[in-house]
């Protein structure tokens, strides 16, 4: 399979499965003739792994570290299932930051409501930030 081939029958692009050939993770073997890549039913195999590792939050040196190993012979679902506990871990805490976020802009939202439009002649960029953040000048 070239390139585009690999790319179709794995519902990705072409410049996905460049990225992940740069990076070692696919080895393609090339054709002595022309130069060309061509991938076989393992390349096929590993980037459908690697894209529904990706969509489950792994990076790409997590899939590296996870293909290794499976090459190497070994099972690598204990790393997976420490590596994803862990990510949860950091993902509920991002969206609790970005609970705490949208509820201080909602707040910011409405406490505007009311506030005309105005220019400031004293140094400030905008009033209506500086009254939700406060209204202490910085130290020298």
């Amino acid at each position: 399979m070239r390139v585009s081939d690999l790319a179709r029958q794995a519902d990705t692009t072409s410049e996905t499965v460049r990225h992940y050939t740069d990076i070692g993770l696919l080895k393609p073997h090339r054709d002595p003739g022309n130069g060309y890549r061509h991938y076989g039913v393992s390349d096929l195999r590993l980037l459908r792994f690697a894209l529904k590792a990706r969509s489950l939050g792994f990076t790409l040196a997590d899939i590296q570290s996870l293909a290794t190993a499976s090459e190497e012979g070994e099972t690598p679902c204990g790393q997976v299932r420490s590596l994803i506990e862990s990510r949860l871990a950091e993902v509920e805490a991002r969206i609790q930051e970005l609970q705490a976020l949208s509820n201080r802009m909602r707040s910011a939202m409405a406490d505007w409501q009311d506030k005309p439009d105005c220019h400031l002649d004293d140094g400030r960029v905008c009033g209506l930030i500086d009254a939700v953040v406060g209204d202490e000048e910085p130290g020298p």
